[in-house]
């Protein structure tokens, strides 16, 4: 192995010059270590950056979301106290605030705070000699309209008959008809008479010529006398010759004025129209008349209102108003309270505003039971949750709860102090043994109902919409509804921008939605 021979040809270095393909694989290498090898680290740079910003490049909707409302307790045997709350105790619903109707003021105030009053009698009276002369004022106004309706009866009765029995027409047709007659009857006799004054004329024509003829045998004063007796006969001859036309013209006249006579007592025009005018008229009184009753009625009115009564059978809770306080009435420009006088209350209709804390209130049902406990009464008074209110103490961190009065003891006052307990709710079989209780709520607007059944929209980790198919439950007083399944604790809801919204589609959430008060979510 020591006496082997050493190849030192592998020690050797090569001279020969470098072929061509040897010499550029260097530069290669140089090529691509400082150029493509930093255009790859920032190609693949960018290309990072769009994957994370992509999302955010791409359209979306801006929405407002809420939370998951869950309702945690623990259920306890039937009747266990679950809590205790301050409070004190007020009219149900309200105390009934007892006003006067009518403007005045105030002149004797009948009742004291704590009394009891029953349905209609008298709280107040009012200062009412205006109002009894607006009385007589409008009696005597009354029987005026009263005459003037009995005055145009008369006129339309009279109206009526003269429509239905127009006897002055028939009167002014006989009169027409006489004078008619008895102008034809003069225009019948006129030839006889023109005749006879003819024969007369003649006669005394002939008697004239006669005694001319005698002039010597007889006296020319006889002579004088046939001439004017001739001249006279002839004149009356002329006279009736002469009164044919007027005779005509007067019996034409006559038998127009009868045909007109006929046509008005066909007609009776202006007897219609006096008859209507007399209806009008009684209408018109009747109206009249009707408004005096309806002012009377009214000053009646003002005048009974001058005497507050109670409107229902309770107790005086406090006096708003005292003697000679002036009230406004029913007048609209007043003020809220410037005519209550009293106020009231049912005391069998009494309710307990409780301060409960806002940690108590999952625990607080409609129609739970709870017991009130006051230092006026040893007993301990029974009662029910009507409702949970809106408004919150934030100083107190409590919330108030309306309890109602279950036959509420006589010497039980508003405003009394008291401590109620409320008491675990009727929970089945559950052996006496306390069980927890989980329970989702949402706003009962977010709901919707389509094809394949109810859903909510919801933004999911991405800030994605996906439309979330969720099973309802029961709902409550304040809007909203139970959610069996379908939702996480941890899900937002979609409350405005649902319209645009798509499945699947980005959206941009802009904080909270504000709509929903205390009132809903508890």
């Amino acid at each position: 192995m020591a006496n082997s021979p050493i190849d030192l040809s592998r020690l050797a270095l090569d001279r020969s010059p470098p072929s061509e393909s040897a010499a550029l694989n260097p530069r290669r290498k140089r090529w691509f270590s400082r150029y493509m090898l930093p255009l790859c680290i920032f190609l693949g740079f960018v290309a990072l950056l769009g994957a994370a910003a992509g999302r955010q490049l791409l359209p979306s909707t801006r929405v407002t979301v809420v939370p998951v409302m869950v309702k945690r307790a623990e259920l306890q045997p039937t009747g266990t106290t679950l809590f205790q709350a301050p409070g004190w105790i007020e009219p149900r619903p309200t105390a009934i605030s007892v006003a006067a109707l009518a403007p005045g003021v105030i002149e004797e105030l009948s009742v004291v705070e704590g009394q009891q009053v029953e349905k209609g009698e008298a709280i107040a009276r009012l200062i009412s000699i205006d109002a009894e002369m607006d009385v007589e004022r409008a009696r005597n106004t009354l029987a005026i309209r009263d005459a003037e309706v009995n005055r145009a009866r008369a006129e339309l009765d009279a109206a009526k008959i003269r429509v239905e029995n127009p006897v002055h027409l028939h009167v002014q047709l006989a009169d027409a008809q006489s004078a008619l007659a008895k102008t034809q009857t003069e225009l019948a006799k006129l030839p006889f008479l023109v005749a006879a004054a003819e024969a007369n004329a003649e006669y005394a024509h002939d008697s004239m010529e006669g005694k001319r003829l005698a002039r010597g045998a007889i006296s020319g004063r006889v002579i004088a006398r046939s001439e004017s007796e001739h001249a006279t006969a002839d004149a009356e001859l002329h006279e009736l010759r002469s009164r044919r036309p007027n005779l005509q013209r007067e019996v034409d006249a006559l038998t127009d004025k009868v045909n007109a006579v006929r046509q008005q007592l066909k007609l009776l025009v202006e007897e219609t129209r006096q008859f209507e005018a007399a209806k009008a008229e009684l209408q018109s009184a009747e109206g009249m008349r009707e408004e005096a009753k309806l002012r009377l009625r009214q000053a009646e009115l003002v005048l009974q209102r001058n005497v507050v009564r109670a409107p229902i059978s309770g107790r005086v809770l406090r006096r708003i108003a005292s003697p000679g306080t002036r009230v406004m009435g029913l007048d609209p420009t007043a003020g809220q309270s410037s005519s209550t006088v009293i106020e009231m209350y049912d005391p069998n209709r009494l309710q307990v505003r409780a301060d409960v804390r806002l940690e108590d209130v999952p625990m607080v049902m409609r129609g739970q039971t709870v017991e009130i406990e006051t230092a006026s009464t040893p007993g301990v008074i029974q009662g029910r949750v009507l409702r949970m209110t809106s408004t919150a103490n934030i100083q107190k961190n409590t919330l108030e709860v309306k309890v109602e009065l279950i036959d509420p003891p006589e010497n039980v006052r508003p405003e009394m102090l008291v401590t109620a307990s409320f008491l675990a709710p009727i929970i089945g079989e559950s052996g006496g043994e306390s069980t927890a209780t989980e329970r989702k709520f949402i706003p009962d607007q977010l709901v919707q109902t389509g094809e394949s059944g109810t859903f909510v929209w919801i933004v999911d980790e991405n800030n994605a919409a996906q439309r979330r198919t969720v099973d309802v439950g029961s709902r409550s007083d304040g809007g909203l509804v139970e959610i069996i399944s379908g939702l996480n604790l941890t899900d937002k809801l979609v409350v405005a921008g649902v319209e645009q919204l798509k499945q699947g589609s980005l959206v941009v959430v802009t904080g909270d939605d504000q709509t929903f008060g205390i009132n809903q979510w508890h």
